[in-house]
């Protein structure tokens, strides 16, 4: 059973790890769009009926557009998922990568609450590093209180 149990751990770290880098790398793959690309792209959506997709549109490249939070953002990714996937810093990969996972299971959950794949996808993954963080809190567990002297 443990050996059972170490295998899932083990798989689970390499799919989180590897979604990570794959989101990581993805975010240098495509060139930055103009600020004039991102209003004419916006402008296409300005009915009252798309307001999700323009909120999506103006989020993401607000990101792109400040210079440097989209690249830090890959760079975390690529960096948190590697050491998801290295068996000594698993558990810090872990750790460091629970505000971007839980970033992304949110995003997904207030801008696109009718794509019900993505929010499984994303609730999943969030879960899964939950679930690898909660496994270890034996490391951590004693930072939560600390007995007054």
């Amino acid at each position: 059973m443990k050996k059972s149990i170490n295998i899932l751990v083990i798989a689970c770290r390499l799919f989180l790890g590897g979604f990570m880098i794959y989101g990581g790398i993805q975010k240098f793959n495509k060139p930055m769009p103009e600020p004039i690309e991102v209003v004419e792209k916006a402008q296409k959506f300005a009915a009252p009926e798309k307001v999700n997709t323009l909120q999506k549109i103006l989020y993401i490249n607000g990101a792109k557009q400040t210079g440097y939070f989209w690249e830090v953002l890959g760079i975390c990714e690529l960096l948190f998922g590697l050491l998801l996937i290295i068996q000594g810093t698993g558990f810090i990969g872990a750790l460091f990568l629970l505000p971007i996972s839980l970033h992304i299971f949110l995003f997904h959950l207030f801008l696109e609450p009718d794509d019900i794949e993505e929010l499984v996808q994303t609730g999943a993954l969030f879960a899964i590093n939950i679930g690898l963080v909660m496994r270890e809190k034996e490391k951590w567990k004693h930072l939560l209180w600390i007995k007054p002297i």
